[in-house]
């Protein structure tokens, strides 16, 4: 129990040992105080000390293994009075052959031996519904963390389904891409499988527990670039203006993808002339900043899909931060611009 409470076992030992210590001086001085000779009031307060601390033992190692419920309650009252009667009475008989021949300490064994029991019942009574405080409580923080831990888990499975829905999301664009070249274009179409390959590579063996520095994250958006020129030829111009403070900071591994890849697809579409979209990164006290802007016509229709690119990213910091305000859009004429803001872990 009292291990339990400070999640220490030597700890909750000193406790019960150090309230033995001050029950034994407290009758000592009593009995001192009623007149009874020191060697006759030492033996008296060292046996009553030990069955007051084999008393709240017995009660620690009981609630460790049953804690009364309902109508099981009683059980807090009738065990530590009954251990305390039996205690007292041993306590008597002991005493009583030991110092057979002291008639007036006898006399004075039976008229306190009531109070004796109420002041011993009482305190194990105490310690029983300390037990229960404490058994509850433990209940209480083993069921949070039961929670917690399903929570996590629950979380990290719907990261891990976004991980894997976002390469499939940009593969099955690069498939369609690559089968609209493969007769009209042959050469780009070999291009584009051969990038396709090495951006692959280089993102699928990497662990998506672990976060890394913007710089690495840049070198696989310059990949993925790669793989969208191809696709759109001279059209597509991409500015990158990255500040040098903001290089080493952590991202989440293909964070910006996404909306790097949303900033492309409605940039280009329904626009005929070439397109160039913004990127910039710049450290802001303890926030990575991504801006991205693209141009687009709002008089166009919407490409089919679209919202997966904002979607993801926004459920990922969610479940990554447990905040809303991390990922901001806003239209202002013909520009589109994405801010994403990703603390930085301490």
């Amino acid at each position: 129990m009292f291990s339990k409470a400070f999640s220490n076992p030597a700890k909750g030992n000193w406790i019960i040992q150090g309230a033995g210590v001050i029950w034994f001086l407290a009758t000592f001085g009593l009995l001192s105080y009623y007149g009874i000779n020191q060697a006759t009031a030492l033996v008296d307060a060292l046996v009553f000390a030990l069955l007051f601390v084999f008393g709240v033992s017995i009660i620690e190692r009981t609630f460790d293994f049953y804690v009364p419920t309902g109508r099981n309650n009683s059980m807090l009252l009738i065990f530590p009075l009954l251990y305390s009667f039996l205690a007292l009475y041993l306590h008597f008989q002991l005493l009583k052959w030991i110092f057979d021949q002291d008639e007036m300490y006898a006399v004075f064994l039976r008229d306190v031996f009531l109070l004796r029991w109420a002041i011993l019942g009482m305190a194990e009574v105490l310690v029983a519904l300390l037990a229960l405080a404490v058994s509850k409580l433990e209940e209480q923080k083993e069921a949070k963390n039961r929670e917690v831990m399903m929570n996590e888990l629950a979380k990290e499975a719907e990261l891990s389904q976004l991980r894997q829905q976002l390469q499939p999301h940009f593969l099955f664009n690069s498939l369609n891409s690559i089968n609209a070249l493969v007769v009209s274009q042959p050469q780009k179409a070999r291009e584009m499988v051969l990038q396709l390959s090495d951006f692959l590579r280089g993102t699928i063996r990497k662990d998506h527990q672990k976060w890394i520095a913007l710089e690495e994250e840049l070198t696989y958006l310059r990949m993925y670039l790669d793989i969208e020129r191809v696709r759109f030829g001279h059209r597509l111009q991409v500015d990158f203006s990255i500040e040098e403070d903001a290089k080493m900071l952590k991202v989440p591994q293909l964070l910006i993808q996404p909306l790097l890849e949303n900033a492309i697809k409605h940039g280009l579409y329904g626009i005929t002339e070439d397109v160039k979209i913004r990127l910039e990164a710049v450290k802001n006290q303890n926030y990575l900043l991504v801006k991205i802007e693209n141009p687009f016509d709002p008089d166009a229709n919407t490409p089919q899909g679209a919202g997966f690119g904002l979607s993801s990213v926004e459920r990922r910091l969610f479940l990554l931060f447990g905040r809303k305000d991390l990922l901001l859009s806003e239209r202002e004429g013909s520009l589109f611009t994405v801010v994403l803001k990703i603390p930085q872990p301490k």
